[in-house]
């Protein structure tokens, strides 16, 4: 029996799916589902592991690629416009590339078809540190993750996914899958097929996922594809800069 992603579908009209990024949930995309949604039908989904979403020791991006296509088998959608962000937009790349009949347009926000570096061992460290046995108020949490991550807003932006049943923390993330599958979220796709559908690369200015050096790379597997650079803006680009980044996909869509 097939597992399906935890979902939140609003507004009406042509079909949009947004998809987070490593350590997110659906509601890190809500400001861009918002404005998406006076105009069509947005569908936010948690990705494996994440969210509400199911664990499952199975984590690559053919998998989480056909995690998209049986939610959008569910819900009777043919194609649609497929947004990701950072390993979200991993997904939809793979999604795009090995079934583009799937796909209308595709928008990859802030990371490119590259394998990169693991850089998230600290936060993967810190976050298996948290003993919610001992811990029992966000502030602890915070406390102690801050001896593995400096960073306040990732710190923040991590302690997102603390779920608190009846005083009981929780992390909502499967950390343990994550930490397992780690390699491989890493990886890029794996085929040789290219897809030939318009596609939007969105970097923020002051990112590193998107360097000149993965250009020809971009261009091999999505020839259609254009870029626009949101100015002032970090990874984390839709949340930074949420006007300019909705814009630019506003742009795109109605092009």
């Amino acid at each position: 029996m097939t597992k399906f992603l935890n979902y939140q579908q609003s507004g009406s009209g042509k079909d949009i799916i947004l998809i987070h990024g490593l350590f997110g949930r659906l509601e890190n995309l809500g400001m861009v589902a918002k404005v998406l949604a006076e105009n069509y039908r947005v569908t936010s989904v948690d990705v494996r592991n994440h969210g509400d979403s199911f664990h499952d020791s199975v984590m690559d991006y053919p998998t989480m690629a056909q995690d998209i296509a049986d939610v959008m088998q569910h819900l009777a959608i043919n194609n649609a416009v497929v947004l990701g962000h950072s390993m979200g937009g991993k997904i939809a790349m793979e999604l795009a590339l090995t079934q583009p009949e799937l796909v209308e347009k595709l928008i990859v926000a802030d990371i490119a078809p590259v394998e990169y570096p693991p850089h998230h061992n600290q936060i993967i460290a810190g976050l298996k540190s948290l003993d919610f046995s001992i811990i029992t108020k966000r502030k602890e949490a915070d406390e102690k993750l801050s001896e593995y991550v400096d960073n306040t807003g990732v710190r923040q932006f991590l302690l997102r996914n603390l779920s608190n049943n009846n005083g009981q923390l929780a992390f909502v993330c499967n950390i343990e899958n994550i930490a397992n599958n780690y390699p491989n979220i890493m990886k890029t796709y794996q085929g040789k097929n290219s897809y030939q559908g318009p596609t939007l690369f969105i970097k923020g200015e002051n990112s590193d996922y998107i360097l000149p050096a993965h250009r020809n790379e971009i261009l091999r597997l999505f020839p259609q594809s254009r870029a626009r650079i949101i100015q002032g803006a970090g990874h984390w680009l839709h949340a930074e800069k949420t006007s300019a980044f909705n814009r630019s996909v506003e742009s795109f869509l109605t092009s």
